[in-house]
C-alpha cells in the first residue's frame, strides 16, 4: 500500500520533486561506501567478481559486491534465475567484429534496458559493476579520442537469463550507456570513462549537466519546445553560457545579481513581484531550490505559502551564499493537483495529486518516440518522489482521481506524448548546435530521456506541465511497473512493448554505425538511377565505397573512391571476368573488406568475384540457383527433407522453355492456366496468364521477336537471355518477404501485402506495410521464405522472397537473391529503423548485422496506382473527371498512424488529398 503519512516539514518540497534521501549541500568529493542495505534472498557469494589485471581497493570493492547483490536481488523479485559465474572459461568471441552494448550503473535502473538488450540481441547486452571491468585506449589515427574495452561483465540473454563473464581478448564496446552523477558510486569514473570515445555514447557527464539544469531546461522546453512549464523566478551571479542573451520566456524571469553583498533589497523586491503576478496562476504555494548539478539529490527544498513574502525571500538569501558559477536558486509555483468530482461519492480520504513519468528515445531519423508512461498516486499536500511511491499505468492513477472516461484518459495521454516528444526534440536540436567538446565526445548525444509532469488545469483544460528532465529516474519507473507482471505471472503488460525497446533499437543502430565507419567495399554494378539512395546513405553511414560499372559515364562514378570501367554484361564469361576483376583489385592495391551488388544482372558475377578475393558471400551455385527462376523452383521440389517442412512444400511445377518445342511440351505437364515470364525477368515485364496452349504459343513468339537482347528493355535482366519458363497459376494472396540471413540463420524479416494484380500482364496494383495476416499466417510466409533460402544454399545476405499464401500454405513465385527494390527498403527503414542497405553491407564484410530480434512498426505505409505509370501530380491537381480517364492513377505513400512522420514529399500529400475525393472509395476498396 501507499503510505499516506506526513512528512517531516524539515524535509518537505514541492509536489514533483525527487531526490531527498542525502543531508542538504553541494557534493563534496570522494564517493564513500555503499549503503548498509539488506538485499532479502539466496544467491552464491562466492562469484569471481576480480577483474584480471585490475585489482580493487577496499571501497571499490565493496561497491562491486553491493551492486552484484542488487543484481540478484533485482531479478529475483522479478522471477529471474540467479547469474551463473562462468568466468572461469573466459568468452572468446570475434574482436572488433561483434556488437557490444556496455552499461556502467545501477543494475535497478538499467535493468528494463539489459533485460531488453538480452532479448534483442542476445549475448551483447552486457553490465559491467565496476570501472575496473573496463579499460580506454588510445584509437590508432584519431587524435583525442579513445576506444573502449570491456574485460569482465555481466551478459544477458533471452528469457532473463544472465552470466558473469570474462572476456579474453576484451571485447571492443559499440556502444556505452553510463550512470552519471557525482554522488556515491562510480559516478565520476563512468564520466571520464564515457568521454571522448570512438564508439557511440549515449550519455555523457557534460550533455548530463545540461540536463540537470532545470534554468537551463525549462527555458529550451518553453520557447523551443512550445512545452508547459512551472512559473519560475531564477537568481544567479553568471548565468549559464547556453542561457546568455537568450530571449525572455513570460513564464520564466532570470535575474543576474552583480555579487554576494548587497543584494537584500533586490530579491526581496523580485521576490514580491513574482509572487504577487498572475503568472503563479492559482498556485497557492512556491518552492526554492538550487538547479545545479554539484547539489543534485543533496538538497532539502523548502515550500512555502505564496503569501510569505518576506520567508520566500529570506530563504532565497540564505541560498545565495552557497551558489558557484553558473548555478542559480529557483523559486517556482507549485502546481495545484487536480481536482476532480468522484464518481458516485465524495471521494474518500484526502485529496489526491497526480505525476507523470514519460520516457521518450530517439528513433530513426533522429525522430522523438514516447516509449512508456508510468504514474505515480500520492497526498496532494505532500511530496510525490521518485522511488517512493508505487508505480501504476496512467489508466489506473487517473481512475483513482476519479477521472476514468476513456477519452478524457486519451486527451491526457496525447498531451504527455505531444508535450515529451516536443522536450526530447528540444533536447537533440541544443545538441545539434554544440561542439564536441561541450557533448563531451563526438559521438555522445541523448538517446533517451525521461520527463517528469505534474498533471494540473490550466485555462480549465488538464494539461501536463513538466517539471524535470532525467536520465535514469523514470526509466527505472517504467522497469519496476513492467516487473510487477513477473515471469511466472504473465499479465495485461506481456504484450506490450518494454519501455527501453526503441533505445536498445537505436543501441544497435549506432552500433551498426561505428562498426561500419571507414568500410571498405566493392560495389558491382551500379544500377540505375533509382539507386541513388545507395550512394547518399554509404555517405552518411562513412563507408568508402568503390564501384566496378560498364558505363564509363555513369553518375556514381564521381561519388565513389575508386571508379573501374569494366563491361559486366557478358554474362557468358562471369567466371574469367571475375579473375580480371580480382586482379584489377589486388593491382590497384584495394584492401577491401567487402564485395555485395544490388543489380540483378551482377549477383553471379560478385559471388564469384568474392570467392576470387576470398571474402563473403553466399556460394555462386546458390546465386545461379535462385537467379533462374525455373531452376529454382525445380530444384526445390526435389528438397523433401528431412527436416520437415521441407521447401518442396513451397515450390510450384514449371517448365523452362527455350524454344517453341519446349511450349509444347510444357502445356502438356503444367496444368493450365499459367503463368509465362522470363527466366531472368524483373519488374513484371513479360510476365503473362496464359489460358490454352494457342495463348502459350503466341505469348512466346512475341517475346522472342520483341525482348531479345538488353537494348530492348534495359535493366530487366535480359543481358542473361530471354529464355522463359511456364509455370503453374497460384490462387491466393501476393506477399513479399524480405530476409536478413548471416551464417544460415535468419536474423529479421518484414512482410508486406500486395494488391490484386492486373491481369493478364500481373501489374501491381497496391502495396502495404506492415501486413494485415493473422501472426500465424505472417510465421508461415516467413518460414517459408527461409526455408526456400536454405534450399537454394543462400546462407548469407539480403534476400526478397515473393510468395502467394494459398488455401493450402505459402507458394513460391520467385526468389531475388538481393535487397528488395522499389518502395521496400525506405518503408522498411521507415517503420522498423532497419536498413536492409546497411544489413547487406555488413554482411558482405563478414559482420552479423545490429538488428532488433523482434521488430514492431511504428505506423502503416501503402501506395496503390491504377496503371504503371503514375498521374503528374506535381504540375496541377486533377480533377475527378481526369481520374476516371483510363490511364490515370491514384498513388498513395502515407503513414496512418499518429506515431509516424508528416510524408516528405508535396505529390504524395497531394495524391492523398485526390484519394479522399471521388475515388477515395474505390483507393479504400482493397
Amino acid at each position: 500500500m501507499l503510505s499516506l503519512d506526513p512528512l517531516g516539514l524539515y524535509w518537505d518540497c514541492p509536489l514533483g520533486s525527487k531526490d531527498l534521501e542525502e543531508e542538504e549541500g553541494p557534493w563534496g568529493g570522494g564517493s564513500g561506501l555503499p549503503p548498509q542495505g539488506y538485499f532479502p534472498g539466496s544467491w552464491r557469494q562466492d562469484v569471481g567478481l576480480d577483474c584480471r589485471g585490475s585489482p580493487e581497493g577496499a571501497e571499490a570493492r565493496a561497491w562491486t559486491v553491493y551492486y552484484y547483490s542488487l543484481l540478484q536481488s533485482c531479478l529475483q523479485q522479478a522471477g529471474l534465475p540467479e547469474t551463473q559465474d562462468r568466468s572461469q572459461a573466459p568468452r572468446t568471441g570475434r574482436p572488433g567484429m561483434e556488437v557490444t552494448l556496455c552499461i556502467l550503473g545501477s543494475p535497478s535502473t538499467f535493468l528494463s534496458v539489459l533485460l531488453e538488450g538480452g532479448v534483442q540481441s542476445p549475448g551483447n547486452m552486457l553490465l559491467c559493476l565496476s570501472p575496473a571491468w573496463l579499460m580506454k585506449m588510445p584509437a590508432p589515427g584519431q587524435p583525442g579520442e579513445a576506444t573502449l574495452l570491456v574485460s569482465k561483465a555481466v551478459s544477458f540473454h533471452p528469457g532473463g537469463l544472465t552470466f558473469l563473464d570474462d572476456f579474453v581478448p576484451p571485447r571492443r564496446v559499440t556502444y556505452f550507456l553510463a550512470g552519471l552523477g557525482p554522488g556515491p558510486g562510480r559516478g565520476w569514473e563512468a564520466a571520464e570513462l564515457a568521454r571522448n570515445l570512438t564508439c557511440p555514447t549515449g550519455a555523457s557527464a557534460e550533455l548530463a549537466r545540461l540536463l540537470e539544469d532545470r534554468l537551463l531546461t525549462r527555458r529550451l522546453l518553453a520557447q523551443q519546445g512550445g512545452v508547459a512549464v512551472p512559473a519560475t523566478l531564477a537568481f544567479t551571479y553568471t548565468p549559464p553560457a547556453l542561457l546568455q542573451g537568450g530571449d525572455a520566456s513570460p513564464r520564466l524571469r532570470l535575474v543576474e545579481l552583480s555579487g554576494k553583498e548587497g543584494q537584500e533589497a533586490l530579491v526581496k523586491e523580485e521576490v514580491g513581484a513574482f509572487l504577487h503576478s498572475e503568472a503563479l496562476g492559482d498556485a497557492m504555494q512556491v518552492a526554492i531550490k538550487v538547479s545545479s548539478w554539484r547539489w543534485q539529490g543533496r538538497q532539502a527544498l523548502r515550500v512555502h505559502p505564496r503569501a510569505e513574502v518576506g520567508t520566500v525571500a529570506d530563504t532565497v538569501l540564505v541560498l545565495l551564499e552557497k551558489l558557484e558559477e553558473e548555478e542559480s536558486v529557483l523559486v517556482e509555483a507549485v502546481c495545484p493537483p487536480v481536482r476532480l468530482p468522484f464518481p458516485g461519492s465524495p471521494q474518500p480520504g484526502p485529496e489526491l495529486a497526480v505525476r507523470i513519468c514519460a520516457v521518450v528515445c530517439r528513433t530513426q531519423g533522429d525522430r522523438p518516440l514516447l516509449s512508456k508512461v508510468v504514474c505515480a498516486v500520492g497526498r496532494a499536500d505532500h511530496p510525490l518522489r521518485h522511488q517512493s511511491s508505487l508505480p501504476r499505468t496512467l489508466e489506473v492513477a487517473l481512475a483513482q482521481c476519479g477521472l476514468g472516461e476513456a477519452a478524457q484518459v486519451a486527451a491526457v495521454r496525447r498531451g504527455v506524448k505531444t508535450a515529451a516528444e516536443a522536450a526530447l526534440a528540444a533536447v537533440l536540436a541544443l545538441e545539434a548546435g554544440l561542439s564536441a567538446e561541450q557533448r563531451g565526445g563526438r559521438q555522445a548525444y541523448t538517446d533517451f530521456l525521461g520527463v517528469d509532469f505534474m498533471l494540473t488545469v490550466a485555462g480549465g483544460v488538464l494539461t501536463p506541465v513538466a517539471l524535470e528532465l532525467n536520465l535514469g529516474l523514470c526509466l527505472e519507473a517504467c522497469g519496476a511497473l513492467e516487473r510487477l507482471w513477473a515471469a511466472p505471472r504473465p499479465g495485461p503488460m506481456a504484450d506490450e512493448a518494454a519501455a527501453a525497446a526503441p533505445l536498445v533499437e537505436t543501441m544497435l543502430r549506432r552500433s551498426a554505425r561505428s562498426l561500419m565507419e571507414g568500410k571498405q567495399l566493392l560495389v558491382v554494378g551500379g544500377g540505375g538511377f533509382s539507386k541513388k539512395f545507395v550512394w547518399q546513405a554509404a555517405r552518411d553511414y562513412g563507408l568508402k565505397l568503390h564501384l566496378v560499372e560498364s558505363d564509363p559515364n555513369h553518375f556514381a562514378s564521381q561519388l565513389v573512391q575508386t571508379f573501374i570501367h569494366f563491361d559486366v554484361t557478358e554474362h557468358r564469361r562471369d567466371e574469367d571476368n571475375a579473375r580480371l576483376l580480382a586482379e584489377l583489385v589486388r593491382a590497384r592495391g584495394l584492401q577491401l573488406d567487402g564485395c555485395f551488388s544490388y543489380w540483378d544482372d551482377c549477383l553471379v558475377l560478385t559471388a564469384l568475384l568474392c570467392q576470387e578475393l576470398g571474402l563473403p558471400c553466399s556460394p555462386p551455385a546458390a546465386m545461379r540457383l535462385a537467379k533462374q527462376k525455373s531452376r529454382t523452383q525445380l530444384h526445390l521440389l526435389c528438397r523433401q527433407g528431412p527436416p520437415w517442412p521441407s521447401p518442396s512444400l513451397h515450390a510450384v511445377p514449371c517448365c523452362p522453355l527455350e524454344n517453341e518445342a519446349d511450349v509444347e511440351r510444357a502445356v502438356h505437364l503444367v496444368p493450365l492456366p499459367g503463368v509465362m515470364k522470363l527466366e531472368f525477368g524483373a519488374g513484371a515485364v513479360g510476365v503473362r496468364l496464359v489460358e490454352d496452349a494457342p495463348q502459350c504459343h503466341e505469348h512466346f513468339s512475341r517475346i522472342a521477336r520483341d525482348l531479345q537482347g538488353e537494348a530492348d528493355h534495359p535493366g530487366i535482366g535480359l543481358g542473361w537471355g530471354n529464355a522463359m519458363l511456364l509455370m503453374e497459376f497460384i490462387e491466393g494472396t501476393e506477399h513479399d518477404v524480405d530476409l536478413v540471413l548471416f551464417g544460415g540463420r535468419l536474423l529479421a524479416a518484414f512482410v508486406s501485402d500486395n494488391g490484386p494484380t492486373r491481369l493478364p500482364g500481373f501489374t501491381e496494383t497496391a502495396a502495404c506495410m506492415p501486413t494485415g495476416l493473422a501472426p500465424e499466417q505472417e510465421a508461415q510466409l516467413v518460414q517459408a521464405a527461409f526455408r526456400c533460402c536454405l534450399g537454394c544454399g543462400l546462407l548469407d545476405g539480403v534476400f526478397n522472397v515473393e510468395l502467394k499464401l494459398t488455401r493450402a500454405g505459402p507458394r513460391l513465385i520467385e526468389i531475388n537473391p538481393r535487397m528488395g527494390g522499389f518502395y521496400l527498403r525506405d518503408w522498411i527503414l521507415e517503420l522498423y529503423g532497419v536498413d536492409l542497405l546497411l544489413a547487406a553491407a555488413m554482411v558482405a564484410c563478414g559482420l552479423q548485422p545490429a538488428l532488433p530480434a523482434h521488430p514492431r512498426a511504428r505506423g502503416h505505409l501503402g501506395r496503390t496506382e491504377r496503371r504503371r505509370r503514375h498521374l503528374p501530380l506535381a504540375t496541377s491537381q486533377p480533377d475527378s473527371a481526369r481520374l476516371n480517364r483510363a490511364g490515370d492513377c491514384i498513388y498513395i505513400h502515407t503513414c496512418l498512424t499518429t506515431d509516424a512522420p508528416p510524408l516528405p514529399h508535396t505529390q504524395e500529400r497531394r495524391a492523398m488529398r485526390l484519394a479522399s475525393s471521388t475515388r477515395a472509395a474505390a483507393v479504400a476498396e482493397w
